[in-house]
């Protein structure tokens, strides 16, 4: 069984629903393949607003659904942070490079995540990406300069393609047997269609 997970390391929902995504895969022994995706594109494709321009009412909501799914996650979350809006695509290119490097990058996206959302930290920083790869004893300066390879974007560029296609909604997706489950709200409809 194999899951590709569409993202980007900014996404609330997608901090989320992270570690539960990791539990489910992982009991269903199926292989994720993490695809950072460039969200605007896919948002301009699937016909989703960006931010700055939904009208205040879904604002409010959106923070309301944030406290709500983060008690029910059992996750601290800062629906506000100090650095978001903040660039993803640094981080997102680490989590490429960490792939093509062989190395398992589930809990560094976690960490990655948790920077913005739970601990204040701006992701764009080349210093809390340093940070988190040092934590896990991950060659930091070698895999930020591979990160900044023209192979990797063009992987960054693929996996946006390939959500594009696949008719990804936005982030975070889950595409399983060619199905989409599109937010973290779809994980228990995930973990039963594994089952």
């Amino acid at each position: 069984m194999e899951i590709d997970y569409y993202f980007t390391s900014l996404s609330p929902f997608t901090y989320l629903g992270h570690q539960r995504f990791l539990q489910i895969a992982k009991k269903a022994n199926a292989k994720v393949h993490f695809k950072p995706v460039k969200l605007g594109e896919v948002f301009a494709e699937s016909g989703a607003t960006p931010l700055p321009q939904r009208p205040k009412s879904r604002l409010d909501y959106r923070l309301i659904e944030l406290g709500r799914w983060a008690k029910k996650r059992g996750l601290p979350i800062n629906k506000q942070p100090s650095f978001f809006p903040t660039s993803p695509v640094l981080a997102d290119k680490c989590v490429i490079a960490l792939q093509a490097s062989g190395v398992e990058a589930g809990a560094v996206i976690g960490q990655i995540l948790a920077a913005c959302w739970e601990h204040e930290k701006d992701i764009a920083a080349e210093s809390t990406l340093k940070e988190i790869l040092n934590a896990h004893n991950i060659d930091a300066d070698a895999l930020l300069a591979s990160a900044q390879s023209p192979a990797i974007e063009d992987i960054y560029t693929n996996n946006t393609h390939d959500a594009i296609k696949a008719g990804v909604l936005g982030a975070p997706a889950y595409v399983y047997g060619g199905e989409q489950f599109w937010g973290q709200d779809r994980l228990e409809l995930l973990e039963e269609t594994l089952g």
